[in-house]
């Protein structure tokens, strides 16, 4: 008995790329993810977390959203379709048409529940995942974003955070491992931060308390047979557990993925068994270009390699193009030119990125000039309290700050 699981995530419908729309890109994506279920004969699809750029998700983004699952529904009648919750996710909101969902057989889970005595409505957060003979072949244990107020009292712990983690996945687990056959595969979906694994700094949000409460990979025990996460945009492996894995995002979600590898995770498993995981790339429906790459050059010598570039044509989509230039002093005209340089070449400009060195004397350092877009709303408080504190804030305050910023974000949406 053979069981093909398609594990994605970090869709991001309705994100921007410097106020550009990617709705195209994730038009062309989500048409090839619906090829590659079809074409690979996935039994279940698995989205682990960030289904939405933004709590208050576009009405366009919404539709490409519903649209995907009644087509991959329609195409696919026996198809599995299990989505979590991510930290970029209104919980609610992703669970608002649950009634509707589940009629059509397709599990979103966004929030825990418990009952009166706090033990977790397990129920909610297991689903069997069947082949294509219709047999069940693994249960899968999906756990959404996990918000502080989501964590049970850990006093009796050193680290209440992890200790309230554990609990969970703990009990989720072990419910699971309940109703689960020797022949049966257990699979976990979580959307969190794993220790050892890479961070995308301009794109990702720091959650839980950030780094220093990243997750053990024994978090999840020996006999889970495959792990599905979300969160981390690049695809990658965590602590050399070949079963434990980011899918990473569809789409680079800043400039500085450009070199990523986007792409899906097809799960193999045989009578409860991982036998094989493979990666198809997404192909990348518009490109990316950091000129120079290498780093920030003088104008001139940039200009030149942007006078070099091919000419427009109309047979594919202009690529996004950043523009790196290191100056002495700051010199109006510089967009100018750049967009003169440019002008009929195959290039759309979205960021013109300047760093301002010394002059040479006292200080060579070079030191980055940002704009207001570039920065989250993190950086900014810590800029805030550098200059009335003039130290920085403690990990306390720092983790406080965070949990305001994801309460304001879900009650603006709610």
């Amino acid at each position: 008995m053979n069981l093909r699981i398609l594990h994605t995530s970090d869709w991001h419908l309705g994100h921007t790329l410097h106020d550009v729309s990617r709705t195209y890109e994730h038009e062309r994506f989500l048409s090839w993810l619906l090829d590659t279920l079809q074409k690979e004969q996935i039994d279940a699809l698995l989205v682990a977390g960030d289904v939405f750029d933004a709590a208050n998700p576009s009405a366009t983004a919404q539709r490409q959203w519903y649209r995907f699952l009644s087509q991959a529904r329609r195409q696919q009648p026996s198809l599995d379709i299990v989505a979590i919750a991510g930290n970029h996710d209104s919980a609610a909101r992703l669970e608002a048409p649950r009634a509707l969902l589940e009629e059509l057989d397709i599990h979103v889970v966004g929030t825990l529940s418990r009952d009166d005595d706090g033990k977790l409505d397990t129920d909610r957060l297991l689903h069997p995942l069947r082949d294509c003979q219709g047999n069940v072949g693994a249960w899968c244990a999906a756990v959404p974003f996990l918000r502080p107020a989501d964590l049970p009292r850990m006093s009796d712990v050193e680290d209440p955070t992890l200790g309230g983690v554990r609990a969970v996945y703990g009990e989720v687990l072990a419910a699971a491992n309940a109703r689960r056959t020797a022949t049966q595969a257990l699979v976990a979906m979580g959307h969190c931060h794993m220790k050892s694994a890479t961070l995308s700094e301009l794109s990702e949000r720091k959650i839980l308390g950030g780094n220093e409460h990243a997750l053990p990979a024994d978090l999840f025990a020996n006999d889970v047979s495959y792990v599905a996460l979300g969160h981390l945009h690049l695809a990658q492996i965590v602590g050399e557990k070949q079963h434990v894995r980011y899918a990473g995002s569809p789409l680079p979600l800043s400039m500085d993925e450009v070199t990523y590898p986007h792409q899906v995770c097809i799960a193999t498993f045989d009578k409860g068994q991982l036998v094989d995981v493979k990666t198809p790339r997404i192909p990348r429906a518009v490109e990316l270009l950091r000129i120079p790459e290498e780093g920030p050059q003088p104008p001139e010598a940039v200009l030149k390699r942007l006078s070099a570039l091919p000419a427009e044509n109309d047979t594919e989509p202009k690529p996004y193009l950043e523009v790196r230039m290191r100056l002495d002093r700051p010199d109006s005209t510089l967009r100018r030119l750049v967009s003169e340089a440019i002008e009929g070449k195959h290039a759309r400009l979205v960021k013109l990125t300047l760093e301002y060195s010394g002059t040479g004397k006292s200080l060579a350092q070079h030191v980055p000039h940002k704009h207001l877009h570039d920065l989250s709303a993190e950086d900014v408080f810590l800029q805030l309290y550098q200059s009335v504190y003039g130290s920085e804030p403690t990990e306390e305050i720092l983790a406080c700050f965070r949990e305001i910023v994801e309460s304001v974000e879900q009650e603006g949406c709610e």
